[in-house]
């Protein structure tokens, strides 16, 4: 029994350990079960072995040493009638398998069994000892309580030995067999019935937590749905509650928590939406609004610099530069607005475009505004066609080689890259430049993301919504823009769905 529990723990021991609740609460119902069923196989074995072996002392002590007492006769001739009568006698009334041997000064000097026939007159009596036998039996001790030995010639014995009447030691033992046969036999039935009662448990185990725990999967559930919602911006519709159980139990509690939390998270949705749309109207409008004033402002600036009369440097510069500054912001209210009908998810133009054109025509203007690059190309020998806007694409275009050309110092490489797998369509805009500084680089497409002004200055500098409109730009066609950046190689790269719908 001890070695079918050594086996059963390694076993235990060798299994997976489970990772979910449900198979946790299960495994540990089985276990604890496994354990109550293994005490109690243990105790009854035991037990069982325990009683039978005290009925067996019980028999020694009736049979007493008649057996052994008659084995004084053995190896002498005996032609007397009566004497054979007299020990055969004494095989009649013993046991089968009853076992004698009689010590004299600690040594054997007989010794014999009682065959399975006792009728049978035939069968020697003898038993052939070995000098261990021999030792273990001159071990047994006088007058004390029964012992186990182990025969060579017949197996387990339950012995007792007693002093004779001519101060020499008998010793009667009955064999273990019988009682061996019980034990191992409660041990198998031990074994079926726990195994069976194991399976049974485990899986009727299983259905139980499983139905007591539904109420926690359907809270997981929501909670999965809830984590794949983008929930960054825009309008966001939870999914319905999780079902609410007794609130008494701990699932239920639970439950009831985490649909408590997700009214609050809606509500705080709700209302950052709200704001957002308040936000974007807000910047729509004004964008709008100052779209003329801006323009009237340019306009009279350059009115008065077409003045035929004299006019002091002093206003003429400050002129130059309230023309120049109109014409700035100019550009960003139309970026503003642009950005602001993009969040508003306004349509695009879906026409068939002619990227590698555009990709030429960016270049030559690059070329125009920053003669002190050097301006590369790496086209396919076929023209590469998308779907969407021409005008905004073209922006997307205008805006990388500008933050090239305005982040990167004279003599800078900019090379772009057209190239297409036929599901998606890259164009990359790589420079040799000193590269987007590390800090700058994860919010480098949020709006008014300037770098170092040191390094713009004097160059015309953005508001920092280039990038901005690119990312926005990309996203409305279908598609995205990544970058990576390290001193001496930086790349922007626009995937665009290839001849694709945005």
């Amino acid at each position: 029994m001890g070695r079918a529990l050594r086996t059963v723990g390694r076993w235990l021991r060798s299994l997976p350990r489970p990772h979910t609740l449900r198979a946790r609460l299960t495994a540990g119902l089985v276990v604890l079960l496994a354990v109550s069923c293994a005490a109690v196989g243990v105790a009854a074995v035991v037990e069982l072995d325990g009683f039978l072996t005290g009925r067996l002392d019980q028999q020694l002590t009736e049979v007493g040493t008649q057996f052994p007492a008659s084995l004084e006769h053995q190896g002498q001739t005996l032609t007397d009638h009566d004497a054979d009568d007299r020990e055969r006698g004494d095989t009649r009334r013993q046991a089968p398998h009853t076992f004698g041997a009689r010590l004299v000064n600690g040594v054997v000097t007989n010794s014999g069994v009682v065959p399975a026939d006792k009728d049978d007159t035939t069968t020697d009596l003898k038993v052939a000892l070995t000098a261990r036998d021999r030792r273990e039996l001159a071990a047994v001790p006088v007058g004390g309580t029964a012992r186990t030995i182990y025969l060579s010639s017949l197996g387990k014995y339950r012995v007792l030995a007693a002093k004779g009447r001519d101060g020499d030691v008998m010793i009667t033992g009955l064999p273990l067999e019988s009682v061996e046969a019980a034990v191992h036999r409660l041990e198998t039935v031990a074994a079926i019935v726990f195994g069976a009662a194991l399976l049974i448990t485990g899986f009727a185990g299983a259905l139980w937590v499983r139905w007591s725990l539904r109420p926690l999967s359907r809270v997981a559930a929501t909670a999965t749905r809830v984590s794949e919602l983008p929930l960054a911006s825009g309008e966001v519709a939870l999914p319905p509650r999780a079902p609410e159980s007794d609130p008494r139990s701990e699932v239920g509690q639970v439950a009831g928590a985490f649909n408590r939390m997700l009214g609050h998270v809606e509500d705080a949705l709700t209302h950052r939406h709200a704001s957002e749309e308040r936000l974007r109207s807000f910047a729509a409008d004004a964008s709008h609004e100052l779209r003329t004033p801006v323009a009237s402002i340019r306009g009279h600036a350059e009115l008065a610099l077409l003045h035929p009369d004299p006019v002091p440097p002093k206003v003429t510069r400050a002129l130059e530069r309230i023309e120049a500054e109109s014409a700035r912001m100019g550009v960003m209210v139309d970026e503003m607005l642009l950005l602001a009908r993009l969040d508003a998810g306004r349509p695009l133009e879906r026409r068939p475009v002619d990227l590698t054109r555009l990709v030429l025509d960016a270049i030559a203007d690059a070329r125009a505004a920053g003669p002190d690059h050097r301006w590369a190309l790496q086209l396919p020998e076929d023209p590469v066609t998308v779907t969407g806007d021409a005008h905004r694409l073209q922006q997307v275009l205008a805006n990388l080689l500008a933050n090239a050309r305005l982040h990167t110092p004279v003599g800078t490489k900019v090379t772009v890259a057209v190239e297409t797998n036929g599901e998606f369509t890259y164009l990359t805009v790589h420079d040799d430049g000193p590269g987007v500084p590390a800090e700058v680089q994860p919010g480098v497409f949020e709006r008014f993301t300037r770098a170092d002004r040191r390094r713009t200055e004097g160059r015309g500098g953005g508001a920092g919504l280039g990038l901005s409109i690119v990312a926005a730009v990309t996203e409305a066609h279908g598609g995205s823009v990544g970058l990576e950046s390290a001193p001496g190689s930086t790349t922007f790269t626009v995937r665009l769905p290839a001849g694709s719908t945005p």
